[in-house]
């Protein structure tokens, strides 16, 4: 074995647990150089959180074009982490924010739980916040479209 690391296998167990938790399909964590990376193979059919449009479930082609779109926006706010997302501060409070709003810069506009750590999402730019990508309880990817700020 030489100089390599040993594998934390209760780390490991741990990150599986929360891909099965979060329904997630890769979490990476690193400290230092060490890097874990735990990632199961995708369900053949992905399930997305997007607003449904009633009676038009044959469209998932429209999604990817969306997806895509909102990705390519100047506006857009990003995920910097895997984890589940949160709108509100609390179950049965308001939203931090909504759509019309006008938000500042470094003002919290959701959380995101990653490993039972719940870590705000501030705006990194202040502007009227036109969209929001993501619904309350949503798994998230890492890089993935959370909300557009104009």
């Amino acid at each position: 074995m030489g100089n390599k690391t040993p594998i934390d296998s209760e780390l490991v167990r741990t990150l599986a647990a929360l891909l099965d938790e979060t329904n997630l399909t890769e979490i990476e964590y690193g400290i230092g150089e060490m890097r874990i990376r735990v990632a199961r193979q995708a369900a053949p059919v992905a399930m997305h959180h997007a607003p449904a449009t009633p009676g038009h479930a044959g469209h998932a082609v429209a999604m990817p074009a969306q997806a895509a779109s909102d990705a390519d926006h100047p506006g857009v706010v990003t995920s910097p982490m895997v984890g589940v997302a949160y709108l509100a501060p609390e179950p049965g409070t308001p939203k931090f924010v909504n759509p019309g709003d006008m938000v500042a810069e470094g003002q919290t506009v959701m959380l995101i739980e990653a490993m039972k750590t719940f870590n705000p999402i501030r705006a990194p730019r202040g502007g009227k916040l036109t969209r929001i990508l993501v619904t309350d309880g949503q798994p998230v990817e890492f890089g993935e479209p959370l909300l557009i700020i104009e």
